[in-house]
């Protein structure tokens, strides 16, 4: 459940050395979606919703996330407390248990792991998969609503998620098969692409997250 519309309410994007935090603030700020970063542990914990961001290795997330203190107060506030949270690319990786690109174990809030794109003879793919798919939407959920019929998202990664419940899935893109694209499990969200380079079709998302997450728009 979405908590209830507040003036205070805003999205905190954690900073943990590992994303492009100032081009989601940036995309954050144009859209009217009010925003701060969180740098220390007190800041995660007085969150009212939470986007985790990230670019590059899944050991080198979880080790920047573990070196700042901010897996537990992550899991307090997501686990306990049920704030919404929305992660991008890397950010969503670390939200299952394991990762074949490392050794450590995720977040575990998803059931799942990566694996690495293999391409085939009979499936000759790029790796890493780069540029602008459209979603195959596969179950009603507010973070995928109305995005229209032309929508298309940029992606850029060697990675993906794997191993899903159904129900956790939301949304798929075609590389040499369906690949989870938009994960959903109650409060805890993610997307495999970076809505911030995704122009209106990634707008249109956030502000859908924003409004899950009870934030009003300026």
């Amino acid at each position: 459940m979405s908590p209830e519309n507040s003036a205070e309410a805003h999205i905190t994007i954690v900073d943990y050395g590992i994303g492009n935090v100032g081009s989601i603030a940036n995309m954050l700020k144009r859209i009217g979606v009010p925003c701060s970063f969180a740098r220390t542990r007190e800041e995660i914990m007085s969150a009212t919703s939470l986007i985790l961001p990230g670019v590059g290795a899944f050991d080198r997330g979880m080790e920047n996330l573990a070196e700042r203190g901010f897996i537990g107060p992550l899991t307090e506030k997501v686990q306990g407390e049920k704030v919404p949270i929305l992660g991008l690319c890397l950010g969503m990786q670390l939200f299952v248990e394991s990762s074949e690109e490392g050794s450590l174990p995720g977040l575990g809030w998803i059931n799942g792991r990566c694996v690495r794109f293999r391409p085939t003879e009979a499936s000759p793919i790029k790796v890493p998969h780069m540029g602008w798919n459209r979603l195959n939407i596969v179950k009603e959920h507010p973070l995928v609503a109305d995005l229209g019929d032309d929508q298309r998202f940029y992606f850029v990664h060697g990675y993906h998620v794997a191993d899903l419940a159904d129900e956790d899935q939301v949304a798929l893109v075609n590389h040499g098969g369906p690949v989870p694209a938009v994960v959903g499990r109650d409060n805890v969200m993610g997307v495999q692409f970076h809505p911030e380079k995704s122009h209106r079709y990634g707008a249109k998302l956030l502000r859908n997250f924003a409004q899950f997450a009870g934030v009003a728009l300026r």
